[in-house]
């Protein structure tokens, strides 16, 4: 039942892109993983440890953060309409049945990115009076969530800062400079931090499975994501020798790993 409660909570919030289909992906999913924690806090308040409690929180925070910034840059940036027209125009021609399937699978994924913390709730919950502790993996993997979140932050702020700048150029200043998509570092760090906190407390192959689909879901979203962003910056700065040089120097998600291109990679089209 439990379950049931909480993907229908990710299907509810996620159903807004419905509305705009980009939204499915962008601020659905921000509002689906907030009102997830939300449901967490509700559904096991007898069950929280401190650790449990700040992680729901921070997905509250997290969630409403990112799918208020998405939305208001959306309504507010026109150079950031410019750049999604084509792929707003695309989605207008996707079948009604398509859009099901897609608002479906994005639904089950936000409920598997925080399956570790809801089996870590489910498994306190069931220990009645001596619930789980919280230990050095369930303190290390808040303290990546928190670094995650605060990264993704600071990438946008820092993104927003220099398109109110000069809107018509790419982003290469401050986090940029490091990797070409800090935000999606921060959500892959976020996402680890969840996994290895709860990591301690899955129980059997059912947990173990759906834990790591998870996970591997998120990883593979944020590499399509960056993939498209490629080809998208690609279609609008290409001819710019300093963002041919740019992107030949600076890695797409992971700092010192020299991996530089990712448009190729027929593997993440989505």
């Amino acid at each position: 039942m439990t379950y049931l409660v909480l993907l229908a909570v990710s299907l509810l919030l996620s159903a807004i892109g419905f509305w705009r289909y980009v939204y499915f992906f962008s601020v659905g999913y921000g509002f689906a993983v907030a009102g997830i924690g939300i449901a967490l806090l509700i559904l096991f308040h007898a069950a929280l440890t401190p650790v449990s409690c700040i992680a729901c929180i921070l997905f509250i925070v997290y969630g409403v953060r990112l799918g208020g910034y998405l939305m208001i840059r959306e309504m507010k940036s026109a150079a950031y309409n410019r750049i999604l027209k084509p792929e707003n125009d695309r989605s207008k021609t996707i079948p009604a049945g398509v859009k099901l399937a897609i608002w479906v699978s994005c639904a089950i994924l936000y409920f598997l990115q925080t399956s570790p913390f809801i089996f870590r709730l489910e498994n306190a919950a069931a220990a009645g009076s001596d619930p789980i502790a919280d230990n050095a993996a369930a303190w290390m993997g808040l303290c990546m969530m928190i670094l995650g979140v605060a990264l993704e932050i600071a990438a946008d702020a820092q993104k927003t800062a220099a398109k109110k700048k000069n809107p018509d150029r790419f982003v290469d200043t401050g986090l940029y400079r490091i990797v070409r998509c800090p935000n999606y570092l921060g959500e892959i760090l976020l996402w680890s931090g969840v996994l290895v906190s709860g990591i301690p407390y899955l129980q059997g192959a059912f947990q173990w499975s759906i834990a790591i689909l998870g996970f591997l879901g998120i990883t593979y979203v944020m590499f399509s994501g960056a993939r498209r962003l490629e080809l998208r910056q690609d279609r609008n700065y290409g001819n710019d020798l300093v963002y041919q040089e740019y992107v030949r120097t600076v890695p797409v998600m992971i700092p010192l790993i020299p991996l530089y291109s990712v448009k190729n990679w027929k593997a993440f089209v989505a």
